[in-house]
């Protein structure tokens, strides 16, 4: 069987551990100069997963955003940013949303049987609509992935899907910037949900670089570090 890509979350949340408000507006956790460290990251992976609620609520682009980075990409025979990737549970995708509209690079949508026929009726003509079974499971998507040539996926969120990879046991490594406020606001949506987590304080992570980027700290954590029997 092809060996799974290597998952790297990426994550910034405030300090009581919120990755958005709830407001009508996005939240800016991170500043400038992080974001071009979040291009650099992006550059360097095959593909990038965010959930559908992600798409709905922030419309990203997901794409590299560096004209030397786009160029490095290809130069080395790649396309100009990774692939995107999304897993739905309603297979309810808005096929003008900047994931599906923007960038020439491939896009896979991960939807249950039951939600296919939805999926391929809104996103077929611009998207791989991929029937993942009963239930998207992230095992069956990572498998999927490594048949596709992916050997390494960065995961951008949201919370949902963060849950569901960590509480999997699937992060190879989470990068977390944390931001210099508070939230406050128990409503808003936090870095993960409740779930049973393999890293616990049996078995904690391995941290394996702290950088100070202007206001921000970025911690980089190894989940898979520790082993216990």
């Amino acid at each position: 069987m092809t060996e799974r890509p290597y998952v790297l979350l990426s994550v910034a949340a405030s300090i009581d551990g919120y990755i958005d408000d709830n407001t009508s507006e996005r939240l800016l956790l991170s500043n400038d100069e992080d974001f071009d460290r979040v291009d650099e990251v992006r550059a360097s992976v095959d593909a990038i997963l965010v959930g559908a609620n992600t798409i709905r609520r922030d419309n990203p682009r997901l794409l590299v955003r560096s004209d030397d980075r786009r160029k490095r990409r290809l130069d080395a025979g790649l396309t100009e940013s990774p692939i995107k990737v999304t897993l739905s549970a309603t297979g309810h995708f808005d096929p003008t949303s900047k994931f599906f509209s923007t960038g020439d690079v491939a896009k896979i949508v991960y939807v249950p049987t039951s939600a296919a026929p939805r999926a391929t009726d809104a996103v077929g003509d611009v998207s791989t609509v991929v029937d993942a079974g009963p239930k998207v499971d992230p095992v069956f998507v990572l498998e999927d992935l490594a048949d596709r040539g992916i050997k390494r996926l960065m995961v951008e969120g949201g919370g949902t899907i963060h849950t569901q990879f960590l509480s999997a046991g699937l992060a190879d490594e989470i990068q977390l910037v944390v931001a210099p406020f508070f939230v406050g606001d128990s409503t808003a949506p936090r870095f993960v949900g409740d779930a049973h987590f393999p890293q616990s304080p049996a078995n904690r992570m391995s941290l394996a670089d702290v950088q100070q980027i202007g206001d921000v700290v970025l911690l980089r954590y190894l989940p898979k570090a520790i082993e216990h029997a």
